[in-house]
């Protein structure tokens, strides 16, 4: 293939520093791409969302040291392709003396055992590895790779930087479309600059999908634009980071009681084609972690959500999730029974599993009952205000409260009463003794 017939985002990729757009951080005066070619350089690992540079940046990377580039792709090969690539990085350096960069995109889906296949030869500098990876590289790539290379996060493209590519490949003859012409008005640079979503190179695409049918000299408009844009083609890869990215803002909306920005987001994942039931599932889950006893109502609503959303799906599921969403953002807010469960869990950990004490063991048996179990037992139903001076943590035990009721919403009720039995008990307590 020729390069006039490759895809216009392959032509179009820089071949200059100045032509990498979005990452000043790293093209500016201090930024690591200004030591290309300035000597031995360290490994890399570019973490970034799709079409941000990281396949650019390996190449002028590799261009810069006079290296042989070995690109693998970590989808489509394993540790067999890898010794081969180990094989010419060897040739490379014995016959050629010359040094090899091993590019390997999507990085985070090799496992353990073929990333540590990689780590002797990152170690004894055989090639010099630039990882790509649209993953957090904290989760997904070994420590011991991790602690050879340098961390390079690059930025997801504004829109501004989108335009700027897309009218260079306008008005470039050699490698765009700058011979035939074409002019883009200002409504449909910002229409594919939505699209696009922070990829340039799924802008370019699109560009070049549009421009496919259109007569050289034409001004692409709205209209040539609006069956080719699918609206649901958000960033929400539910496999990755972005997924996550949003998932925590969509938590992270309705836990500071923000429904305008909860319901944002919510629908961000339903246009990203979210499944439904996932969504409903967090918001169970966020009724009795963030609200829980301040508005018990969360949670039954909540479930409620979810149950029906199972019955009915989608798209009339998504009036049940913006119902349910609306409400928890605009609920008071505990996380007092999640704090409990935690100090619970601590002191567990601690003090292992202590026994029961025998006022509150059960006795269905006579043994049992010779035993002991349950005989000191005082049935609360059978004191005044059905509460009564007994100790119900194991013998020795000196923690909590576990349990805190926040002072506000219907949990301030709650905290009241236990204040109120806690101050009849020292009462009795005082009268008795």
């Amino acid at each position: 293939m020729s390069r006039l017939d490759a895809p216009l985002a392959e032509r179009m990729r820089p071949c200059t520093l100045g032509e990498v757009e979005g990452q000043i951080h790293l093209t500016g005066d201090e930024g690591i791409l200004q030591q290309l070619g300035t000597g031995s350089l360290p490994s890399l690992l570019l973490w970034g969302p799709p079409g941000s540079g990281k396949t650019t940046i390996a190449r002028l990377y590799a261009a810069s040291q006079g290296a042989l580039l070995l690109p693998l792709s970590a989808v489509l090969s394993g540790v067999k392709d890898l010794r081969g690539a180990v094989d010419r990085a060897k040739a490379a350096r014995d016959l050629e003396k010359r040094p090899t960069v091993l590019f390997v995109d999507e990085i985070h889906r090799w496992n353990k055992a073929q990333q540590d296949a990689l780590l002797p030869h990152v170690e004894s500098g055989l090639v010099t590895l630039i990882g790509a990876t649209t993953e957090n590289p904290s989760f997904q790539i070994i420590a011991a790779l991790r602690s050879r290379c340098r961390l390079v996060q690059l930025n997801r493209l504004e829109n501004e930087a989108i335009t700027r590519v897309l009218n260079r490949a306008l008005q470039d003859a050699e490698r765009g479309l700058g011979s035939r012409a074409l002019k883009l008005s200002e409504e449909a640079a910002a229409l594919l600059a939505n699209a696009a979503d922070g990829d340039a190179r799924r802008a370019l695409r699109l560009l070049e999908d549009v421009t496919r049918t259109l007569e050289d000299g034409a001004t692409i408009d709205r209209k040539h634009l609006e069956s080719l844009i699918d609206q649901r083609d958000l960033l929400h890869d539910r496999d990755g980071d972005a997924h996550y990215d949003v998932v925590s803002a969509y938590i992270k909306s309705m836990r500071g009681s923000d429904p305008d920005a909860a319901i944002y987001w919510m629908t961000r994942m339903l246009e990203g084609g979210e499944p439904a039931e996932f969504i409903a599932r967090r918001l169970v889950i966020f009724a009795a972690e963030d609200i829980g006893n301040a508005d018990p109502n969360a949670l039954r609503l909540a479930v409620a959500v979810a149950d029906g959303v199972a019955r009915i799906g989608l798209p009339e599921g998504q009036l049940l999730l913006a119902q349910g969403t609306t409400y928890c953002a605009s609920a008071p807010k505990s996380d007092a029974s999640y704090q409990a469960l935690k100090e619970a869990k601590r002191v567990i950990s601690k003090t292992g599993s202590l026994p029961v004490p025998l006022h509150l063991r059960n006795a269905p048996t006579r043994l049992m009952e010779s035993l002991g179990h349950g005989a000191a037992y005082q049935n609360p139903h059978r004191h005044p205000g059905n509460i009564v001076e007994q100790s119900y943590l194991p013998e020795g035990l000196q923690a909590g409260p576990f349990y805190r009721p926040a002072p506000h919403g219907a949990e301030r009720t709650i905290g009241e009463r236990l204040a109120f039995w806690k101050n009849l008990l020292a009462k009795r307590r005082k009268s008795s003794g």
